[in-house]
């Protein structure tokens, strides 16, 4: 229990920092409202258990000791941001008229739900973390995969909650962008780029040894 409770605290900072995850839900929920961002903020939290169940298996430490490996999964990962945030600019007009026909938004369900696995499972912060740092409150003498996973499914629960409320103060927000077209349009754009923005940052991501 005190492995437990110690790895939560550090999880807890973690997740508590903003990162491409948060950051992406929030442009989502801006963009598109409350419910695309929640199905984001779930398909991010599946994310984040198959990481740690690919640490679990052994893959983490490959993560960890190659710089192929990691600078793939990171580029991945900020290409798809990158062609996220463009094509969320070149559509900010179309939000408006979403938004103003009532739909609340052109993108929902399965598609939704994969973007953000995507990015979740491409972050280096959350790859780096489950690689380095879990195994460290790991009992060895203990079934180390369960524990592993058990960690994982922690973490994926409680980025589950934090980046749920992150995504529904931004939608809550959105309310107020959507009493002028001007502010829409703005708000695609701002959306898009942002996201453009945090696949750039992404891709220089350096690796911490």
């Amino acid at each position: 229990m005190d492995q437990v409770l110690a790895f939560t605290i550090a999880s807890f900072i973690v997740i508590a920092v903003p990162g491409p995850s948060v950051l992406f839900v929030i442009s989502r929920a801006l963009a598109y409202g409350r419910r695309a961002a929640l199905v984001t903020v779930l398909g991010g939290a599946v994310g984040s258990f198959v990481l740690a169940a690919a640490v679990a298996a052994g893959i983490g430490t490959i993560i960890q000791t190659s710089a192929l490996v990691f600078t793939t999964v990171k580029l991945v990962g900020a290409a798809y941001l990158i062609y996220l945030g463009v094509k969320a600019y070149r559509q900010r007009r179309e939000l408006r008229a979403a938004f103003e026909a009532g739909a609340g938004g052109a993108v929902t369900g399965r598609r939704t739900l994969f973007e953000g696995f995507l990015v979740s499972v491409t972050n280096p912060k959350t790859a780096v973390f489950f690689a380095a740092v879990l195994p460290q409150f790991v009992d060895p003498v203990g079934n180390v995969a369960g524990q592993m996973l058990l960690f994982g499914a922690i973490f994926a629960v409680m980025a589950l909650a934090m980046d749920a409320g992150w995504g529904f103060l931004a939608g809550t927000a959105r309310a107020w962008f959507g009493r002028s077209s001007r502010r829409l349009d703005v708000m695609g754009g701002a959306a898009g780029m942002t996201m453009i923005g945090l696949g750039l940052g992404m891709a220089v991501t350096a690796r911490k040894d």
